[in-house]
């Protein structure tokens, strides 16, 4: 995959993963000068993960980040700013200040859902945004991440199960982290590789390095691929460290310091870092220019989140029920009359297929 990646494009790997650790890092600091007002959960040394596999997604496929994932909601155009006035609660934050976590999104142009905090109830939401994808004619596939934990969730099964039988266009980032908060994933589960659990709903899987960019976004490429032609869901286990406790309030005592020791010397970004230097396509000037971009960006957005206004009280029902403001509207990539009956009860049309010709 590297080789077909322009030098732009590397550099942008690492722009995004730099500035993925710069606004966590940030964030962080705002919490102990108690300018934020929800949680804040970070991902050192899973950016790779989210940079990876948003990077290898088209404009027109969906995906649904979880609280870790703010590496690929700055691939797909969030800027620093909507982070810092969401967890500052500002009017002019994304949810206009009625959340202090990273719960928003963008339907209309960026394709993005917004997460939820239910562990494992993402993986039912898109498989229908999926289905209905391909039930109106666009060629789009549908991807979110989970926890090694969510996984022993009953939502989690019964949304692959969902997923596996109507072979909807899916692909499910496990992102094995090794801890669940304080619970090792040797005591959630009785199998090594999460990727082994596809096999009971007949999809496949593969196992990647979550600490290796160019891994993950040619893993995800191609099972974005595979989902697209309609071979069904994917689901790859991404294998890395959460190098912080589950939040900011967590300071991740029971994990040992030798696993973390161990895990430091596989950092992604200084990892990926080598690759780029080895390979020619940059130099300590460019570097130091793309750390400065970072810098600059985030001094930016943190000087327009801390001038940015409080709610307005009065202002505090509004959006709660939707009473007219808006319509939604089917945007169909095919003619409809073929998606319903009766012309929709035969293979030739419609969304039918033979569940014999699944493959595993």
């Amino acid at each position: 995959m590297s080789d077909s990646l322009t030098r732009e494009q590397s550099l942008d790997l690492y722009y995004y993963m730099r500035l993925n650790r710069s606004l966590e890092e940030l964030l962080g600091r705002l919490v102990r000068q108690n300018k934020i007002h929800g949680g804040v959960y970070g991902s050192r040394g899973q950016e790779a993960i989210s940079v990876g596999a948003a990077s290898a997604l088209g404009p027109h496929d969906w995906m649904a980040p979880a609280i870790r994932n703010i590496g690929a909601m700055l691939v797909r155009g969030f800027r620093p700013r909507d982070f810092l006035t969401q967890h500052m609660a500002t009017a002019n934050s994304p949810t206009r200040g009625r959340d202090g976590t990273s719960h928003f999104g963008d339907l209309e142009t960026r394709h993005v859902v917004a997460p939820t905090s239910v562990v494992g109830e993402m993986i039912s939401v898109m498989t229908g945004v999926a289905m209905a994808a391909r039930y109106l004619g666009h060629p789009s596939v549908a991807l979110t991440w989970i926890g090694d934990g969510g996984t022993s969730t009953g939502a989690f099964h019964e949304g692959m199960n969902l997923a596996a039988v109507q072979r909807a266009p899916f692909v499910v980032i496990v992102e094995n982290n090794q801890w669940a908060y304080s619970t090792p994933v040797s005591h959630q589960v009785p199998v090594r590789d999460l990727a082994d659990r596809a096999r009971a709903y007949g999809i496949a899987s593969v196992i990647v390095d979550g600490n290796d960019v160019l891994a993950v976004r040619a893993s995800v490429s191609e099972a974005v691929e595979q989902a697209r032609a309609g071979h069904g869901p994917v689901l790859i286990e991404a294998k890395t460290m959460r190098m912080a406790g589950h939040a900011q309030h967590d300071s991740a005592d029971y994990v040992p310091r030798a696993l973390f020791e161990e895990w430091k010397q596989r950092d992604p970004i200084e990892g990926y870092e080598r690759h780029l230097t080895a390979g020619g396509l940059w130099d300590a000037q460019q570097k130091a220019a793309l750390d400065a971009r970072v810098e600059r960006e985030l001094a930016e957005d943190l000087a327009f989140a801390e001038s940015s206004p409080a709610p307005s009280a009065d202002r505090v029902s509004d959006g709660v029920f939707c009473e007219g403001c808006h319509t939604v509207k089917a945007r169909w990539a095919r003619p409809p009359e073929g998606a319903r009956p009766p012309r929709a009860a035969s293979p030739e049309h419609g969304d039918v297929h033979d569940p014999g010709e699944r493959s595993p």
